[in-house]
């Protein structure tokens, strides 16, 4: 992110295994659905990819096939999502992966005013803007969620 010169505020919690973007947005004292997670996929082609998600939705991997124009999307395990990205679960930003990927970003994130995502460690988010997000990482809004 300092390479790319984005301003950002860090945001620290106590990280919690298992706790998931609830948990973080309990601690920042913030709404769930302005915390962004940064979820790697893969297609049946083994083309590996980013999807960035309200904290309180979940992605339709079908509808995400489909907008791909391929047969399946599936959530990559998390040692391939490591192994892709170079952090942690839990961990996972979508700024400086080992491994360059498409960026795909839910639609109405980029409307709200700020978002947290994660920094690159575990209990470490990032405040910053949402233009960011197709500013920095050419990330490509698409329209994947559901209700959890």
């Amino acid at each position: 992110m300092r390479e790319r010169k984005v301003e950002f505020v860090p945001r620290l919690y106590d990280y919690v295994e298992k706790g998931g973007t609830r948990g973080s947005a309990r601690q920042l004292g913030v709404d769930e659905h302005a915390v962004v997670k940064t979820l790697v996929f893969e297609t049946n082609e083994k083309k590996p990819l980013i999807v960035l998600m309200h904290g309180d939705r979940e992605v339709s991997a079908k509808n995400l096939a489909r907008l791909l124009g391929v047969k399946s999307a599936e959530p990559a395990s998390p040692e391939k999502a490591s192994k892709l990205t170079g952090y942690l679960v839990g961990g996972t930003s979508p700024f400086g992966t080992r491994t360059k990927m498409p960026v795909f970003v839910e639609k109405s994130i980029l409307s709200l005013e700020k978002i947290y995502i994660n920094g690159g460690k575990r209990g470490f988010l990032v405040e910053i803007e949402p233009s960011v997000l197709t500013q920095a990482l050419l990330a490509e809004a698409v329209q994947v969620a559901i209700e959890k």
